[in-house]
């Protein structure tokens, strides 16, 4: 029976490998849901709004939609977008409050 010894290069190698091979399934998975459009119960499920506060955020413009027939319809972009924006808005007045602080 033939032994192999596996050498510090060889664990490299293989640490490398597996990194990118983790890296590529994590962004597969990030890459956002299968469909684009989005039904109410859909985005109140992902992003843990009420009936009501889905609601208000089509009234008060914060959520573009789209309406066929009775039914309501959020383009995921958009979604993504208006959190991006809200993320940024956050830390930017964050950093600001630190400064004033200072």
């Amino acid at each position: 029976m033939a032994t192999n010894i596996i050498t510090p290069e060889d664990l490299q190698v293989f640490k490398v490998e597996l990194l990118e091979a983790i890296e590529k399934l994590l962004s597969q998975r990030q890459a956002g849901p299968v469909q684009r459009w989005l039904k109410s119960p859909q985005v109140r499920k992902l992003l843990n709004l009420s009936p009501g506060t889905l609601q208000n955020l089509r009234i008060n413009g914060t959520l573009p939609f789209s309406k066929i027939g009775g039914v309501i319809f959020y383009d995921y972009e958009d979604i993504e977008r208006i959190l991006q924006e809200r993320k940024s808005n956050t830390e930017s007045s964050l950093t600001k409050n630190q400064l004033r602080r200072s």
